[in-house]
């Protein structure tokens, strides 16, 4: 029993150190997907940028240039440009450096 201790222990370090992050990886890649809407500023997993337009089940219609729509995958969204988080960060750093000393 005690020969095992050591192989389960490692079994465990391998968990967290591999398989969690991915599973939390995953997860996010599928709130984000979940949450696309239109209007939504968007990078593709091909490069291509654009602006969604139209949101159906698994379709979105993705403007890449006046006039221009592509039918894409919902699953091809690899990141949103417009969240949030950026905003908050930015008003954070602004707070930051109003705080600070100011120079004569």
């Amino acid at each position: 029993m005690a020969s095992f201790l050591p192989l389960i222990l490692i079994f465990g370090l391998m968990y967290f150190l591999m398989i969690r992050p991915q599973q939390k990886k995953a997860r996010a890649q599928r709130n984000l997907v979940a949450s696309i809407q239109v209007g939504d500023e968007v990078l593709l997993h091909s490069g291509l940028f654009g602006v969604i337009n139209e949101v159906e089940d698994d379709i979105i219609w993705l403007e890449v240039a006046e006039n221009i729509e592509l039918k894409l995958l919902r699953s091809s969204v690899e990141r949103r440009f417009n969240e949030p988080v950026i905003e908050e960060a930015q008003e954070e750093a602004v707070e930051e450096a109003d705080e600070g000393p100011i120079a004569d």
